[in-house]
């Protein structure tokens, strides 16, 4: 069954984010949602020493032992890249209150951004960024104002039950404010093409998940992955790999910057 939120990519993707949809996304969730008032945000307390960009999603998925999956509809990495986990509802809220609503695992988004929450592990300006966007891109959908983004920490009964999101969600929501008002400059995006080469070579696509052809061949045979022509998610997973090793921002995405450091790798 296809569940009611299968607008978030596209509500993701014009706001200029970057998106990898989850398998089986469209038709995950412990039942539908109701109406959507707002957005809960989280973070996964992982352990920072856990590694790569979400190293919770299987979690997310999948549930813990005394609670089922999946546990949040969106999850975001810190990247910035949002995945999509889910299209129905997600176990994230619990018991709790927020304007007035206490169901906020039907009536809520919930978004579980990757950070351990501690002192030693500083939430990074791109994942902030994204953060911010993807709340406002949200909130705009359903026509609500930034009060309708609640920190897990605000909405969980009892008081103090729960304190995830570390960072302060004032300050939060002022920033998602001029973002919803469109008075917040857009974020860059990755060009759709490499800039002109010189000698008249003509410039290389981006590529990302879902694209096939000869291009994507030669990244797979760089990254190390069967090369069949297909951008698939061993492919994505592979390029995360390879821009990390590369100090280059792991969101799967074969852009000029990826192109470049792509061409110092030999032919195989």
């Amino acid at each position: 069954m296809v569940f009611s939120l299968t607008w978030l990519p596209d509500v993701l993707k014009i706001a200029g984010l970057k998106v990898s949809e989850v398998p089986g996304w469209q038709d995950r969730g412990r039942g539908d949602v109701g109406r959507i008032f707002g957005v809960i945000c989280h973070h996964t307390a992982t352990a920072k020493s856990a590694g790569g960009n979400m190293p919770t999603l299987n979690l997310l998925i999948k549930g813990r032992t005394d609670l089922h999956g999946p546990l949040a509809q969106l999850g975001l990495g810190r990247d910035g890249t949002f995945f999509i986990i889910a299209a129905g509802r997600a176990n994230h809220a619990g018991a709790g209150r927020w304007q007035g609503l206490v169901n906020g695992n039907s009536n809520f988004i919930g978004i579980e951004a990757e950070n351990s929450g501690l002192s030693d592990d500083p939430w990074n300006d791109v994942q902030m960024d994204a953060y911010r966007r993807g709340v406002a891109a949200i909130l705009k959908r359903i026509g609500q104002p930034s009060k309708f983004c609640a920190g897990h920490k605000e909405y969980a009964l009892p008081k103090g039950r729960k304190s995830d999101p570390s960072f302060d969600m004032d300050n939060f929501r002022l920033g998602v404010d001029p973002i919803l008002k469109g008075n917040a400059p857009m974020s860059v995006l990755i060009p759709a093409v490499e800039p002109a080469h010189p000698g008249g070579t003509l410039p290389r696509p981006t590529l990302r998940r879902g694209l096939t052809g000869e291009l994507t061949k030669i990244v797979q045979a760089k990254v190390g992955v069967k090369v069949d022509g297909n951008f698939g998610p061993k492919t994505e997973a592979a390029v995360r790999v390879f821009q990390r090793a590369n100090g280059l921002a792991a969101d799967g995405i074969v852009g000029p910057k990826t192109w470049l450091a792509l061409d110092k790798v030999p032919n195989p």
